[in-house]
């Protein structure tokens, strides 16, 4: 089955502003762990606008599933993975000041980087995730980096599924069927939520696990945190 893994930014967000530690964070991925969540997701960013670097050392105690760390591997975010060593790391081409990721690696451009990069995580316990678009040879040299596995970026689909094009996903499929054929797993994430997780899961091959944080904590302001994991581990279960 694939595994959720809860990406807790958003949460770090809203105790940010505020100052203090309302909502504890720790607490919460206690609290997501216990509900069922198969792993924790974090992405600080160099202006640490919602997770403090300090939050993953803080974390890391406390976590009894997976840890994924997600960012740009500058010296100061590989500093943070090598000194905390997650159970995976994910890299992602954010600019600095980006909002949010809204790309992936071209993977052939940069491959020297991600080939000197990936080596330094994986010659430390680290397992490597590349962020990623559904690009043939993105995909085909991601596999020659050394990486483990790929996270497909998702926000292309979410949003024509949400239009009703249920036909966005066969890039992703595509995408999927090539990257196991190379050795790599798969992962996804990016506005994937409860409306189209469980037709993304069913239709995509060797889906090992999804990182969801923005609509999985949106939709709890409804729902509430403990009956929207329990929705996404069903929608999971049943794909």
């Amino acid at each position: 089955m694939t595994k959720l893994s809860v990406n807790i930014n958003k949460i770090a967000t809203l105790r940010n502003s505020r100052g203090g530690n309302m909502p504890n964070l720790v607490q919460s991925a206690i609290d997501i762990q216990e509900f069922g969540g198969e792993g924790i997701t974090v992405h600080p960013r160099p202006d640490e606008r919602h997770i403090r670097y300090q939050d993953v050392y803080d974390l890391k105690p406390i976590i009894t599933t997976e840890f994924n760390i997600e960012g740009n591997p500058i010296p100061k975010f590989m500093d943070l993975v090598l000194e905390s060593k997650p159970t995976q790391v994910t890299l992602v081409p954010d600019a600095i000041d980006n909002l949010t990721s809204d790309a992936g690696w071209d993977t052939v451009k940069n491959q020297d980087f991600l080939k000197e990069v990936i080596t330094e995580f994986k010659n430390n316990g680290i397992r490597t995730s590349i962020f990623i678009d559904t690009n043939e040879k993105f995909i085909e040299a991601a596999a020659t980096t050394g990486a483990d596995r790929i996270e497909l970026y998702t926000e292309e689909f979410a949003h024509q599924y949400g239009l009703g094009n249920e036909k966005a996903i066969l890039p992703y499929v595509e995408s999927a069927k090539l990257a196991s054929e190379l050795g790599l797993g798969i992962n996804a994430g990016h506005d994937l939520n409860l409306e189209n997780i469980n037709f993304f899961a069913k239709e995509i091959p060797n889906l090992l696990e999804v990182s969801i944080g923005h609509a999985l904590i949106s939709e709890s302001l409804y729902l509430g945190l403990e009956n929207v994991v329990k929705m996404y581990l069903q929608r999971l279960k049943i794909s």
